[in-house]
């Protein structure tokens, strides 16, 4: 089967169970048709065509102007939209405590009230992450191929820059996170999966690990045979593992505290107090604090994987945070006496 009719079928399964937003793959192949069939003519337009095409599609291009780019774009950000909102309501739902828990089950919300509804719903969001980035990453190279050029590519870099690049979306690495804790928890908590005939159903993803190669964690994740997610867990700054895992707007993960020295704040003020003028160590974008979103998940992993370092850690940040919260506070006594 073709992907565009897998794709198709895909969407019109999904919006018959919720209005999903998604990648107008079907109509965008035919604005391309249609580009291609104006590119086509006399034999005596083929060299002026030509010379077009090697100026990586002219400026006069009305379906790289006006129809095509700014119809995915707006696809793309609905889509990675809708995958952090749900995505961040479930994650949320499985962190909450048993009084939050009860009160959404009371509301009727029949399939998350137990382990397996989780992990289905976590499914479900790993398969949209996934197959809407293929839908995209398909119409760029169709695009490229009838253009003869690398606006698709130069596209693509484009929106990471923008941060609406589905699977750079920090919650993915958070589903990643959660799909390994719960089977982490199914294991702990002595669940009878060995009398059940059929094979574990906790898989959100094929070949999801956390793995330490000379002592350097790496997440990393084969969604399917041509799409792999690799993501460092090594803190730029303090060159260990993220303690503490926060992930700015950018996407680069930090510790906690190594963020908030980078962002020129204390811990007891926060990232939401940094100014905009401050940059990502690694990327150099400006303005990538204020939205930067606690690794929840993340943390409960590594928490798990590696105690040792873990409590150590713990102990050294423990001592650290109470020297700035005595800082701070004599700070303000300071001021506000005048002394």
């Amino acid at each position: 089967m073709k992907f565009c009719k897998k794709y198709e079928e895909y969407m019109q399964v999904q919006k018959q169970k919720k209005n999903l937003p998604g990648v107008g793959f079907k109509k965008l192949k035919k604005v391309l048709k249609k580009c291609r069939r104006n590119h086509d003519g006399p034999m005596a337009f083929i060299d002026q065509q030509q010379q077009q095409h090697d100026q990586n599609c002219p400026r006069g291009c009305t379906v790289c102007d006006g129809n095509f780019f700014p119809e995915l774009l707006k696809e793309m950000e609905d889509v990675v939209g809708w995958f952090n909102e749900n995505a961040q309501k479930l994650l949320e739902l499985h962190l909450a405590s048993s009084f939050t828990k009860c009160l959404t089950w009371f509301k009727g919300n029949s399939r998350k009230k137990s382990h397996l509804g989780l992990i289905q719903e976590g499914k479900d969001l790993v398969n949209y992450a996934l197959i809407n980035a293929v839908a995209i990453r398909k119409i760029l190279k169709k695009y490229d191929k009838i253009h003869e050029s690398r606006q698709g590519q130069l596209f693509k870099t484009q929106v990471q820059k923008m941060r609406i690049e589905i699977l750079q979306s920090p919650w993915l690495c958070e589903l990643m996170a959660f799909h390994i804790n719960l089977k982490e928890t199914k294991k702990e908590s002595g669940a009878a999966a060995v009398a059940s005939p059929h094979p574990p159903v906790h898989a959100l993803f094929d070949g999801c690990s956390l793995t330490f190669d000379d002592g350097k964690p790496l997440l990393s994740c084969e969604l399917s045979d041509s799409v792999k997610v690799d993501i460092d867990l090594t803190c730029s700054i303090c060159l260990d593992t993220v303690f503490d895992p926060i992930a700015l707007t950018c996407g680069h993960i930090y510790c906690y505290m190594c963020a908030c020295s980078a962002a020129s704040v204390n811990v007891i003020d926060g990232l939401k107090t940094a100014e905009l003028t401050e940059k990502c160590p690694l990327c150099r974008e400006d303005g990538v604090y204020k939205g930067a979103l606690h690794l929840d998940e993340l943390n409960i992993l590594l928490k798990r994987s590696c105690r040792e370092y873990w409590e150590e850690r713990r102990k050294t940040e423990r001592a650290e945070r109470l020297q700035q919260a005595k800082e701070y506070w004599d700070y303000q006594c300071r001021s506000f006496t005048g002394i």
